[in-house]
C-alpha cells in the first residue's frame, strides 16, 4: 500500500501531522509489518516549502504514478489549490475517484477538487459551503455537501481545515491499518484528553483485542 502525499508550496503542515506521524511510526498498526509506504509526490522533483517553512523533496512526480487498489492519494491544504501549478494533482485525483481509488482532501484541497467537478456527485464537506460556491462558480454539488468536520463518501474523504483530527481518523479507518477499537480509542483520547481512553488504546493493542477487519 502506498499513501501518496502531494507536497506543495504553502502546504498546511498541521492538517496532516497526526496522519503522517501515525503512518510513518506504525506504532498502533494492527500488524507492524504491514506494507504502508508514505511517498511524497510533486509536480517536479524540486523541493517545496510548507507553510511552516519545512523543506520537502518529492520522491516521485505526479505524471509517473499509477494508483493500485489499496493506495491513497492525500491532498493537504495550502494556498495554491486554485493555481495552474497544482492542476496535475487535481486531474490525477479526479480520475482516481472515477476509477474507484481512494482520495482524501482537506481544507483548500477540497476547493481544488470542486473546481474539477469531482464533488458535484459525491458526498463531501469543506471549510464552508458559501465560500466553496464563491470560489468555484461552476460547482453544482450543493445537495451533497454536509456541514460536518469530516465526511467520508465511498472512496472520498474530505474535511475542514479546522478538523485535522477527524480527517486523520477517517483516513486511518479507510486504510484499515488499525483495529477498529484502536482507531476509536485514539480518536477519543485526542478529542477528550481523558486518561481512560489511553487505557483503552493500550488495551486495544493486545492480541486478545483482535477482531474482524471492517468492510
Amino acid at each position: 500500500m502506498n499513501v501518496y502525499l502531494t507536497v506543495i508550496d504553502t502546504m498546511a503542515d498541521w492538517e496532516i501531522g497526526y496522519l503522517t506521524a501515525e503512518l510513518h511510526s506504525r506504532r498502533f498498526f494492527r500488524d507492524p509489518a504491514t506494507a504502508c509506504n508514505l511517498v511524497k509526490l510533486g509536480v517536479t522533483l524540486d523541493a517545496v516549502h510548507s507553510m511552516g517553512g519545512i523543506r520537502y523533496v518529492p520522491d516521485l512526480t505526479v505524471d509517473t504514478v499509477q494508483l493500485q487498489e489499496d493506495d491513497l492519494l492525500l491532498l493537504p491544504g495550502g494556498d495554491v489549490w486554485q493555481m495552474p501549478v497544482v492542476r496535475p494533482f487535481l486531474t490525477l485525483a479526479r480520475d482516481a475517484l472515477d476509477q474507484g481509488h481512494n482520495v482524501a482532501a482537506i481544507c483548500g484541497a477540497t476547493v481544488g477538487l470542486a473546481s474539477t467537478g469531482a464533488l458535484d456527485r459525491r458526498r463531501h464537506t469543506s471549510n464552508d459551503l458559501g465560500s466553496l460556491q464563491a470560489a468555484c462558480p461552476a460547482y453544482t454539488g450543493q445537495s451533497h455537501y454536509r456541514p460536518k468536520p469530516a465526511v467520508r463518501g465511498d472512496n472520498l474523504i474530505t474535511a475542514s481545515g479546522l478538523a485535522p483530527l477527524e480527517f486523520s481518523y477517517e483516513v486511518l479507518k479507510m486504510l484499515k491499518v488499525w483495529r477498529p477499537a484502536t482507531a476509536t480509542a485514539w480518536y477519543r483520547l485526542h478529542k477528550t484528553r481523558q486518561a481512560c481512553w489511553y487505557d483503552e488504546l493500550v488495551a486495544s493493542m493486545s492480541p486478545e483485542a483482535e477482531g474482524p477487519v471492517p468492510g
